[in-house]
């Protein structure tokens, strides 16, 4: 019996371990520690000096030639969508959320103000009564996240919508087109450098070498500019899902002459979730690629587990209303 009991103290401490293994690496440097060889870096603008835009830039192995020569290949930069969270200096807290990376870029155009909002009311997570909600979660009111109260909702005030299309139509070029505009060019405008001003012919063998290829309508330049983001949404023809309410969201495009982007739908399940699974389902979208998150989440805690998700959400995060408003 005592070697039984000794054998079972030590699978629980293995399994122990193992749990605290895994929430070491799910709290620490998980991407670097799933995406090996690559790192991460940052890319500064230049009409906003202040902005920086994130990649995953990953070490390419030498090539060797036929005839023994060993030829360096440079590291090659690839969209990265899992915000600060993909950082290995960044040892974030999901009860406190991300840091706000909009909110001076929102707050400098001058045309917001602080409300106080309606204050959240147990009905708007299904429960009856604040007693109603503490004897199913076991903790009363615990399961809102506190980190938004110490920032108010904003809202215009200066006469005009505050979106992205707005300012494009009024020709200004935003801190947010100028972080996309790098974004997309994916370091391409150094590529194109080094090859218009090579002194040797690219072979058309060449990995160097581009085809013009078909367009099939498309008006795609070689060089994503501010200017070319911001005509494109003036235009109608491409959308920037930049809420003034979600300043935690690292700014992105949509539109047929940009990437392709990704959507990732998540949801609580019926039969076992919490709010902590919820979000730690946002961060596994974006960490492998996802660009904008849908939750379609229903039933209890609802209201509380959008905005854990959006407080943590590096990525614009969509909703279905009607879900909630029932």
């Amino acid at each position: 019996m005592d070697t039984n009991k000794d054998g079972d103290g030590a699978a629980v401490a293995a399994v122990s371990d193992r749990r605290n293994e895994k929430e070491r690496r799910s709290e620490s440097d998980a991407t670097d520690f799933y995406f090996p060889n690559s790192k991460r870096v940052y890319v500064s603008g230049k009409l906003h000096p202040e902005i920086h835009v994130p990649f995953r830039e990953i070490s390419l192995a030498p090539t060797k030639s036929i005839n023994g020569d060993i030829e360096v290949n440079e590291p090659v930069r690839v969209y990265d969508t899992s915000g600060l969270w993909g950082d290995p200096d960044f040892h974030g807290d999901v009860t406190q959320g991300l840091s706000p990376l909009r909110a001076k870029w929102i707050h400098d155009r001058g045309d917001v103000e602080e409300i106080d909002g309606r204050k959240v009311q147990p009905i708007d997570d299904g429960w009856l009564s604040e007693k109603h909600a503490a004897s199913r979660n076991g903790e009363g009111s615990g399961f809102r996240f506190q980190g938004s109260e110490k920032r108010k909702p904003l809202r215009a005030s200066a006469g005009h919508p505050v979106t992205q299309l707005w300012y494009a139509r009024q020709g200004i070029i935003t801190p947010e087109m100028e972080f996309i505009a790098i974004r997309e060019n994916l370091g391409r405008e150094a590529l194109k450098f080094e090859i218009r001003n090579s002194k040797f012919e690219i072979a058309r063998n060449d990995l160097a070498h581009e085809h013009g290829g078909e367009n099939f309508g498309a008006n795609i330049p070689d060089q994503i500019t501010s200017e070319f983001v911001r005509a494109e949404v003036a235009r109608g023809r491409a959308i920037i899902p930049a809420n003034i309410n979600h300043p935690e969201s690292e700014p992105m495009i949509i539109g047929r002459n940009f990437l392709v982007k990704i959507n990732a739908n998540i949801g609580n399940s019926a039969v076992a979730s919490s709010i902590e699974e919820e979000v730690e389902k946002m961060r596994w979208a974006t960490k492998w690629g996802a660009d904008t998150v849908m939750d379609l989440s229903t039933g209890k805690n609802i209201h509380a587990t959008r905005e854990w998700i959006i407080r943590n959400s590096p990525v614009p995060i969509g909703t279905v209303p009607i879900y909630q408003a029932l």
